[in-house]
């Protein structure tokens, strides 16, 4: 027993195509309409309420997941790129910067300011990491970076009551860039503050004399230059959160 084709006549497919058609300009409407009423809606902290709503969710989630001890992938040195992006030049453009005279300021509580050069950096054991650096942009490559733990930083300068805090922020000299990040995304074991790239000293365009790396977060949380840093309960600014970009930055 074979099955009948069904035939449509000429009157049904006019019928059917008019409906498509229908169905696809009601999908346009239905989609502007939806796209102007959150374009009109409040903004908070650079972006639509329902948009932030959506970040602070993922947030939630995936800060609710992080294990601050667990490590994040790495590679042998081979693999690392020779020619490393720059991801964005905000905060190093100051024709005034003096890196002989650059000294990090770190804030402690009460006030009480800690002025660290780079010679007291170096000091500390040297540490390194080839890992793949994640920018927002879609972009990603395997570095090779070396500098001091913050873990290590810490302990050296006492600095065990600050990370009881929230976050931490840090800001180039010029204060011209500026990031806070969760404590325990700071702490994370791999998180640098780093001097060298490629077995050499940072260029100017990648944060010489020191910038943060840290693997646990997209590229545009790993601060070049850094100016000064201070602890927080409460949360920092954040130049890209401010610009409507996801405030966690995790990947």
């Amino acid at each position: 027993m074979t099955m009948k084709e069904k035939v449509l006549t000429e009157k049904q497919i006019l019928t059917k195509s008019l409906f498509a058609f229908a169905v696809f300009i009601i999908g346009i409407c239905a989609a502007y309409f939806i796209w102007k009423g959150l374009r009109s809606q409040e903004k908070e902290a650079g972006t639509t309420k329902i948009l932030r709503k959506s970040y602070l969710a993922n947030e939630a989630i995936f800060s609710g997941l992080f294990n601050e001890k667990g490590l994040v992938k790495t590679y042998p040195v081979a693999e690392a790129v020779k020619a490393v992006r720059v991801n964005g030049n905000l905060g190093l453009t100051d024709a005034s910067f003096d890196p002989v005279a650059w000294k990090m300021k770190v804030v402690k509580a009460g006030g009480d300011t800690l002025f660290i050069s780079i010679d007291d950096i170096k000091k500390l054991p040297k540490t390194e990491i080839v890992f793949d650096f994640k920018c927002i942009e879609g972009w990603s490559q395997r570095t090779w970076w070396g500098g001091v733990t913050f873990a290590d930083f810490v302990k050296q300068n006492r600095l065990e009551n600050e990370v009881q805090k929230t976050y931490a922020s840090l800001s180039t000299p010029d204060k011209k860039y500026y990031v806070g990040i969760d404590m325990p995304s700071m702490i994370q074991p791999q998180t640098l503050l780093c001097y060298e790239m490629n077995g050499k000293p940072l260029p100017m365009n990648q944060g010489y004399p020191l910038r943060l790396i840290i693997p646990v977060k997209y590229g545009i949380k790993h601060l070049k230059r850094i100016g000064t840093l201070y602890f927080s309960d409460t949360r920092p600014p954040d130049y890209w959160a401010e610009r409507g970009y996801d405030y966690y930055s995790g990947h």
